[in-house]
């Protein structure tokens, strides 16, 4: 399995271009960008992204919200989840795993190497399938 397309949810739209330039023009992935969880959270079962990047903290669906509305459709259940969030004290970065994430980036992220880092969050959840 390869990583390919990317769902990205975050409200701040400064970061919202952060990522595309780090993600798509540095390695070419397809990039889904939502400002919202309502709106990603209705999109991604026809998207069905390789992976899901998603902003911890927003207004009206914050992070764990967007990502409990996105597990109850079946087709959806199994896309790996990383979680990007400015806090990230112990207890809730425990919070955020246990709710079904593989991992946790710490904002300001280093955007040059953001899709390297997706990549190898990637390659250990698909190591032996």
């Amino acid at each position: 399995m390869e990583l390919n397309t990317i769902l990205h949810v975050e409200d701040d739209e400064s970061i919202r271009v952060i990522v595309e330039m780090s993600l798509v023009d540095l390695l070419g992935f397809t990039l889904f960008s939502f400002d919202n969880g309502k709106d990603a959270s209705a999109a991604v079962e026809g998207l069905q992204p390789d992976l899901i990047l998603l902003d911890a903290m927003m207004p009206s669906m914050d992070g764990l919200q967007t990502l409990a509305e996105i597990r109850k459709i079946p087709s959806c259940q199994s896309i790996p989840v990383v979680f990007m969030t400015a806090r990230v004290q112990q207890s809730e970065k425990k919070q955020y795993l246990e709710a079904g994430a593989v991992a946790v980036i710490e904002k300001p992220f280093d955007a040059a190497n953001l899709g390297n880092e997706l990549l190898s969050i990637y390659d250990q959840c698909h190591q032996g399938v």
